[in-house]
């Protein structure tokens, strides 16, 4: 049984089928899920301005508000969890933080040079998980 599972989700539309994955699963009332999104950190030449604070809440926010939506379908206890830096390390770091059993995350489906240059998420996560990963793929 699956005790523990971290599902990696981004803003992306990829979103909603590794949620449809996810309730596939047919999921027991013992398990917990934690829905995690990474924001990437900003950019160092990034230009903040300074009478504009809540800048950096916004983005916060409405991903807070779409995992409390995914959340509020779910069968079993659930988590939030957002943070910020390396996708595929936060990922990893935060599986091993819950001891998950198992990760779902989707996979943009790059291929070729466009996989090479801008690397893979699930690639990664799938090669350092602690556990079994589960890659979504686009329809």
């Amino acid at each position: 049984m699956l005790k523990t599972i971290l599902v990696a989700l981004d803003s992306s539309d990829l979103s909603e089928e590794v949620i449809q994955t996810l309730r596939e699963l047919q999921l027991q009332p013992a398990t917990k899920i934690i829905l995690s999104n990474v924001i990437p950190p900003r950019s160092p030449d990034l230009e903040i301005e300074a009478d504009r604070p809540r800048f950096a809440e916004e983005p916060y926010r409405q991903i807070e508000k779409q995992l409390q939506v995914y959340q509020a379908d779910l069968p079993c206890q659930s988590e939030l969890e957002i943070v910020t830096g390396d996708p595929a390390e936060e990922i990893i770091r935060l599986a091993n933080i819950y001891q998950a059993d198992l990760i779902v995350l989707g996979s943009r489906g790059l291929t070729g040079m466009d996989r090479i240059l801008q690397g893979s998420v699930s690639s990664q996560v799938v090669a350092d998980a602690p556990c079994s990963v589960l890659v979504v793929k686009p329809r």
